[in-house]
Parts: C-alpha cells; sequence; structure tokens
C-alpha cells in the first residue's frame, strides 16, 4: 500500500497523487500546471491506461485539467466525484480544450509566418474532454462509495468551491486497514453562497494543502460590498470601467452575489444602474450549475434568499455575453461599467482583451479578487510592472491596480490549524503539500513544533509505505530546465496510443486461442502497413 506524490509538491498548481492499494492503481485529482513551476514532476509511476479510478476533490483546472490527456493516452478507468464538481467539469473541461485548440490555431497561423516551426499541437482536444466527462461517477456528500474490494471512499464538504470535497479513502491490505484523507482545497470560512468547511474525525494519514499557510486574513470579515462601492463610484466618476479578472466559476458567482447588494440597495451614489457584464460563456454556465446545486451546497444566508423567490446572483443591468461579437461591442460602448471575465489569473481567455483596452486608461480600474500564481500576467500586475505585452503589442499600465484583500476561497493558516482541530485523535502523519515551496516547509515545522504531529513536506517523486509506515522513496528538488521539445506531441500521442494497445494485449491473457489469433493477425496487418 503506497502513496507517491506527483505534483502540487513545494508547488501550488498541479495537484496530483499517486495510491497503490488492493492491487488497484489511483489517482487523487490530475491537474494542470499554471503560471511559473519550480521543479519537475515526476512521470506517473504506471501507464496511464493502467490507472483503475481517479478521485476527484473538485473542479477547478489545476486538480482536473489534464483529465482529457490521461484519456487522449488511454485510460478507460471511473472518475468519481460529487455531484456539483460533475456538472462543473462538464462545462470547464470542455473550455479548458477549447482554449487549448484556440492557441494552437493562433500560434500555427503566427508560424506560417516563420520559417522552421513546427506545427503546435493542443495538449488535448474536445474529443478527449468529451471522453474524461463520459468516465465521471458522480457521488453524493456523506456517501459511502465502495471503490472495489478492500477500498471505498466518501466525500466531505470542504467549502473551497461549489462541490468541493475532501476524500476519505479506507484501505484493507493484508488484514490491516489504513484511513488516508485528502483534503482537496480547503475553503475559507463566512463565504457568500457556499457552506463553511465540515471537519473530518479520523484519519491515519493526512495530505493537505497549504495554499496560505503562510499568513492570516483579517480578523474581521472584510466589507467587500463597502470597499467594491468606493472602487465603483471612484472610478465611474473618472470616466472608467471597472475590469474584473475572476475565475468564472465560484468568484463571478460570488462578485454578482456582492453586486447585486449594491445595485438593490443603489449605494454607487450618482451611477446607481450602472451595467455589469459577465463576459465569459463558461461563467454564464457555470451560474446555471450553481442554482441547480443550491440545495445541496448553499449557505442559510443564500437559502433564506431562494426561499424568498429572490435570486442571490442576478439583478436589472446585468448582461451575459456569450458571442465573440458580444464580447467585442463591449469596448465599444463608452459607458462606465463593470467587467467580469475570465481567466481570473489573465492567462488566457477574454480578459485579455479587456485588458489591452483598459490598461492604458488611467481612468479605469483593475480588480483583482483572487489568487495570481506566480509566473502570471495577473501576478505581474498586482507587484507593480510598468508595461505588459498582449497579442504581440506593448502596452502601458496606467490603469489603477487594485486587489479586495482578504478576498480568497482558500483558508488562511488559522482555517488550516482549524480543520487539523477537527480530528479527535491526532494522524500518524500529515504530508503537506499544494503551497509555494517554502510555505510548504513552514507549516508542515508548523504542524510539528505547535501540534506535535509528524509531518512532511514532501518533494515530487516521493514514495511512502502506508502499510510499514516508512519513506520508502524520499523526492529531491529537480529545477526546471528549458529544452528543446524532443518529439512533437502528436508522437507522444502515438506513443501512447502503443502503450494502451499493449495493456489491451496483457489484459486479453487468457482469452480463446482463436480470439487471441484474430488480434495477433490484426495487429500485425496495421504494423505492416505502417512498416512500409
Amino acid at each position: 500500500m503506497k502513496l507517491i506524490f506527483v505534483g502540487a509538491a513545494h508547488e501550488v498548481t498541479g495537484s496530483c497523487h499517486y495510491l497503490n492499494a488492493c492491487g488497484k492503481h489511483i489517482l487523487v485529482d490530475y491537474g494542470m500546471e499554471q503560471g511559473v513551476n519550480l521543479f519537475e514532476n515526476c512521470e506517473l509511476p504506471v501507464q496511464e491506461s493502467y490507472i483503475d479510478y481517479v478521485l476527484l476533490t473538485h473542479a477547478h483546472i489545476d486538480h482536473s485539467g489534464m483529465l482529457p490527456l490521461l484519456v487522449a493516452r488511454g485510460f478507460q478507468g471511473q472518475i468519481l466525484t460529487t455531484e456539483a464538481t460533475a456538472d462543473l467539469c462538464s462545462i470547464m473541461l470542455r473550455d479548458c480544450a477549447h482554449i487549448q485548440m484556440q492557441e494552437a490555431e493562433w500560434k500555427n497561423r503566427k508560424a506560417k509566418r516563420s520559417n522552421g516551426i513546427a506545427p503546435h499541437e493542443p495538449i488535448y482536444t474536445m474529443e478527449d474532454a468529451d471522453g474524461a466527462i463520459r468516465r465521471i461517477i458522480p457521488c453524493r456528500y456523506g456517501q459511502e462509495v465502495e471503490l472495489c474490494e478492500g477500498i471505498k471512499i466518501r466525500f466531505t464538504d470542504v467549502g473551497h468551491l461549489l462541490g468541493s470535497a475532501s476524500i476519505e479513502v479506507w484501505a484493507t491490505e493484508e488484514g490491516t486497514t489504513r484511513k488516508i484523507v485528502f483534503s482537496g482545497d480547503i475553503g475559507n470560512k463566512n463565504q457568500p453562497l457556499i457552506k463553511n468547511p465540515i471537519m473530518t474525525e479520523t484519519a491515519d494519514y493526512v495530505v493537505m494543502e497549504s495554499t496560505y499557510g503562510d499568513r492570516l486574513h483579517a480578523k474581521e470579515r472584510p466589507d467587500y460590498v463597502g470597499e467594491l462601492t468606493s472602487i465603483l463610484k471612484e472610478t465611474f466618476d473618472k470616466g472608467g470601467n471597472v475590469v474584473i479578472p475572476s475565475f468564472a466559476v465560484g468568484r463571478t458567482q460570488e462578485m454578482l452575489y456582492f453586486l447585486r447588494k449594491i445595485k438593490v440597495e443603489r449605494l454607487v451614489k450618482g451611477h446607481e444602474d450602472f451595467p455589469v457584464y459577465v463576459d465569459s460563456p463558461l461563467a454564464v454556465e457555470a451560474t446555471g450549475i450553481f442554482h441547480k446545486n443550491e440545495l445541496a451546497c448553499f449557505d442559510g444566508e443564500a437559502m433564506e434568499m431562494v426561499r424568498a423567490g429572490i435570486n442571490p446572483i442576478a439583478f436589472p443591468g446585468l448582461k451575459l455575453t456569450v458571442t465573440s461579437d458580444e464580447s467585442r461591442e463591449i469596448n465599444f460602448d463608452m459607458t462606465p461599467k463593470v467587467i467580469i471575465s475570465a481567466s481570473g489569473m489573465c492567462e488566457a481567455g477574454r480578459i485579455r482583451h479587456h485588458l489591452k483596452h483598459n490598461l492604458w486608461r488611467s481612468e479605469s480600474t483593475i480588480l483583482f479578487v483572487g489568487y495570481q500564481a506566480v509566473g502570471t500576467l495577473g501576478r505581474a500586475l498586482v507587484e507593480g510592472i510598468h508595461e505588459v505585452k498582449l497579442f504581440g503589442e506593448s502596452i502601458d499600465v496606467r490603469a489603477s491596480i487594485r486587489t479586495l484583500v482578504g478576498m480568497s476561497g482558500h483558508a488562511d493558516k488559522e482555517g488550516l490549524l482549524e480543520w487539523v482541530d477537527g480530528f479527535q485523535e491526532k494522524p500518524r502523519r500529515i504530508f503537506v503539500v499544494h503551497g509555494e515551496d517554502a510555505v510548504c516547509d513552514s507549516f508542515a515545522e508548523c504542524l510539528k513544533t505547535e501540534y506535535k504531529i509528524k509531518s512532511y513536506a514532501p518533494y515530487s517523486g516521493t514514495v511512502f509505505n502506508l502499510l510499514t509506515d516508512k519513506l520508502e522513496y524520499e523526492g529531491i528538488p529537480i529545477p526546471i530546465k528549458k529544452k528543446a521539445r524532443a518529439v512533437s506531441d502528436v508522437f507522444r500521442r502515438l506513443l501512447a496510443a502503443g502503450q494502451r494497445l499493449l495493456a489491451v494485449i496483457h489484459k486479453n491473457e487468457g482469452s480463446t486461442n482463436k480470439d487471441l489469433a484474430k488480434f495477433a493477425d490484426q495487429v500485425n496487418s496495421l504494423c505492416d502497413k505502417w512498416d512500409n
């Protein structure tokens, strides 16, 4: 029974952990790396076609975004997650595939003007995304699910995002049972719309995030409505726009909740009827999914509004734009307005067009409302960069760059420790992941010295034996080096197809001689065709 750490080890994005138990190969999350990453991730311990199950904590792309690639490389198993996460993944994975394909098309158009540049292939296609979505099995919060003989799991609401969960895994091997809890991303308390994190009472081993493991949010809940009202009035008085780069799922709906209150109470004096644009097809679809899952996921305040017949995230003056033409028209209208668009870190999507039209305007405000990873355009703007390049054009940053402090879906250090306090008995060991390099170490040290809990911040590649309670291999940090691509992405897909074929051959061991002979003839025929 072994646990291997693959991604989000001394880094924040690309979450992925591998569990080998009861003869099954299990992944917990398979996320996309975003922004600048310091260290190389190890390869998956087994071929993708051998993975039996993926347990998904939530729909954010840094936890789910590589699932289509898993399918493209031969994964034929099941993806288990909560009902709301299943709904969100049905749109988010397709959206991510769409972005990959758009970027590949744009790079290839650009490459035509240069000689010697190989065609760029998307990481995966829409077909791959659809393949991953078809493999998702929705589960209810609190429901014990028997995964296979010897393994059962349960999802618990952890208050980070609609449908987000910590995952309890009970594995019994050689007559010994171990309970491993994967925290997922632990939510901030008293967020609008969704519930507070629910604690887990018991665990032998815990794999927990540490995104904000070195900082505290404000003791008093910030007056988001008051601060937002002030920013809106200041900007509108100057004739500018308030552009909000926002994650399409979760943060956008929270901003609509605050903006509804501001609009209903007519708080922005002189601009009471200001328009609000949500310019993201994904955000529009996600908002509908929030409505669908309100009974299971909304907190008390939001549910009171729902029971009173009030939509907590809709109001007069809200305009949802879907088509590209609608998106372009936003910047031709000079009326001061709020523009909410994805992506939240300004790395892709329509937000980059709105930044191009507003960053140079001293009367406009760019308002950040979420975490900005190292190496992203959002992080550079927050840190005070004076010039950016968008679509090949250099743009001076003259707009006011503001941040709603404390606006976070992640628990701070106090919230993380409160979640640890929820265990009735100390776990045997806590593995600290999903934090920046120094943060993982400092939070693990805090657990060790202040809580007297064995804790360890593993690097990618670390192998831990859950039955013997011993570290079998200690991963070492391998800095990422820029290197030329050795083989094309298409050739990698071909290699993955070959690996899948080999896996299928092994699975057919024991079939009738007649069927095996037919299979062998088909493989040889294919080889003869391409060998020539």
